[in-house]
């Protein structure tokens, strides 16, 4: 078990419920001793946080010992009927949207391991699991019954190394469907599947209009609507689903207003395509953007290219602050969050949104994108009144 975070160890605990001897290894091995823990291995399962490039996992490829991600894993101890979400961006909003309307648990890339139901859920029982590049890059045998693609755009380009390998590693949800399984997928995407196809598109007639703001959920309404339907849903748990789901946290999550102001947490939006989707949802009101992170190797030319005359102002954070003010004029160097959000709140006036949507990772300042949020939501609360 290569990885001992969350998936880690609840991969590494399903197994040894079976009586499978786990050798554990922490991510940060790599010296040539510990190639040595491979000498008693069959198998490894590598969190997804691990990359290709990880001496363990290049030496397990050298020996012909296969290399699993948990999804592989806990896709093979769970006899459950699983069904996939993936994408660049509305993952999470679509899994959680999909679990609603189904009364089904989630689990997967949301921070639920897919080993953690082992043994908590009756074998017939629908699983939504959210998946990630990451995760299905060492995917073999996996197969969901219904595999959804929400979108397809640049993102973990500095781990895949270019989009062609990004693109092939989420393709990688549907490569052992079959034909009495169902691939929702965005109208005229250009791959040939094997199950039944079913598109979607924003535009897409809806028994009920979704209780979440922006073309991109209903983007994801419209998929989550197909998927559904395809699991069995009947119109009526469907139009329930898309009126009452409240969202989840850390996507255009409203958390106060204050004196007037909106304060809208994105911290999800780790990549441009994210941020531009927020921005689109807030175009008709003033908006005080925050922007930056860590980065992840992306151009910001088509964000700053979107910002419209509603933007009222940039703030700039995080180690990706020389690019984004060298991409887009006129920007603000706050630094930090704590700083811009000061800032930020100084400066806006009644109306006015004041939006974290970074367009990049969290790492260079936070330990990720969750507590990247709680932290602004924790500054945003403690701003005078």
């Amino acid at each position: 078990m290569l990885g001992l975070a969350r998936s880690g160890q609840a991969a590494a605990a399903a197994l040894e419920r079976r009586g499978v001897e786990v050798v554990r290894a922490d991510r940060t091995l790599g010296n040539d001793e510990d190639v040595g823990l491979l000498d008693a291995v069959g198998v490894l399962v590598k969190s997804p946080g691990v990359p290709a490039e990880a001496r363990l996992v290049l030496s397990a490829r050298e020996r012909g010992i296969p290399v699993w991600s948990e999804i592989e894993l806990a896709s093979r101890l769970l006899p459950n009927p699983i069904l996939g979400v993936t994408g660049t961006n509305g993952k999470t909003t679509t899994a959680e949207w999909l679990g609603f309307m189904l009364g089904a648990p989630v689990a997967g890339n949301v921070g639920r391991a897919l080993s953690e139901l082992d043994g908590e859920v009756e074998a017939d029982q629908l699983v939504v699991v959210e998946l990630s590049s990451f995760q299905l890059e060492d995917v073999h045998g996996f197969r969901p019954r219904i595999a959804v693609l929400l979108n397809l755009e640049p993102d973990h380009l500095d781990r895949h190394g270019s989009f062609e390998a990004y693109r092939s590693a989420k393709l990688r949800i549907f490569e052992n469907q079959t034909e009495s399984d169902a691939a929702v997928v965005p109208r005229g995407l250009d791959h040939q599947v094997r199950a039944r196809r079913i598109e979607f598109a924003a535009d897409d007639a809806l028994p009920a209009e979704p209780s979440l703001r922006g073309l991109h959920n209903r983007e994801n309404a419209a998929a989550a609507a197909a998927a559904a339907r395809a699991a069995g849903a009947t119109d009526d748990e469907i139009t329930q689903g898309l009126r009452e789901f409240k969202g989840v946290a850390h996507r255009l999550e409203l958390v106060a207003e204050h004196n007037g102001v909106g304060y809208v947490n994105d911290s999800k939006a780790t990549n441009v395509a994210a941020t531009l989707r927020a921005l689109a949802a807030y175009e008709d009101e003033p908006v005080r953007l925050i922007l930056g992170g860590s980065r992840k190797g992306e151009d910001f030319a088509p964000l700053a290219a979107a910002l419209g005359p509603n933007v009222r102002a940039v703030y700039l954070i995080g180690e990706t602050a020389d690019e984004l003010a060298r991409a887009i004029p006129d920007t603000i160097r706050a630094g930090d969050l704590a700083t811009a959000v000061e800032r930020a709140a100084t400066a806006a006036q009644p109306g006015e949104v004041v939006l974290l949507s970074p367009a990049c990772a969290s790492y260079d300042q936070f330990r990720d994108f969750e507590e990247r949020g709680e932290e602004f939501k924790r500054l945003v609360a403690n701003l005078p009144v």
